[in-house]
């Protein structure tokens, strides 16, 4: 920036947007001192490097307050966990379900955990993936399955995410 410039030419563009073309640093330092602005370089890696003149401390505002714009924008999704168990009754699933489902509104990701304990590890292929069926027919107008049922561990896991 300004004199720290060390470029024997540089391509010069003015403060509206208009190229000056191909100029001395020098002559592109006196241009951006008449105008009371500052000499930017935008591009080094350019040949001859471009030159900006422009009021550096109003492009650094006005870079913090877009980058501040896009993180208000961005949304954080979270990821819910629901736990239950293969001997978990009709009712409680469906309570589970409606969890599950304002989860969703919420634009959150949902992992659903199928635990068991001692000898239930037997069944876990046949009760186990058929109530994971379930949830994820009863969730099919709300959620896409972003991960379906497997294994980890002693857990059955599938994940869903709210539909776009």
């Amino acid at each position: 920036m300004n004199d720290a410039i060390r470029f024997p030419n540089v391509r010069l563009i003015g403060d509206d947007g208009t190229q000056l073309g191909v100029v001395s640093t020098e002559e592109a330092r006196n241009i951006s001192n008449e105008a009371g602005l500052d000499l930017v370089v935008v591009s080094e890696n350019a040949d001859p490097p471009v030159c900006r003149v422009m009021n550096y401390d109003k492009f650094r505002y006005e870079q913090k307050k877009k980058t501040q714009e896009a993180k208000k924008k961005q949304t954080i999704v979270e990821t819910k966990e629901i736990k239950f168990r293969p001997k978990t009754d009709e009712h409680d699933l469906n309570f589970k379900i409606n969890h599950v489902k304002k989860f969703l509104a919420a634009k959150n990701k949902v992992k659903l955990t199928m635990r068991f304990r001692g000898r239930e590890i037997v069944y876990c292929e046949t009760i186990g993936v058929d109530a994971m069926n379930k949830i994820a027919e009863a969730l099919a107008e709300d959620a896409i399955i972003l991960q379906p049922p497997r294994m980890e561990g002693r857990q059955l896991v599938m994940f869903v995410g709210p539909k776009v």
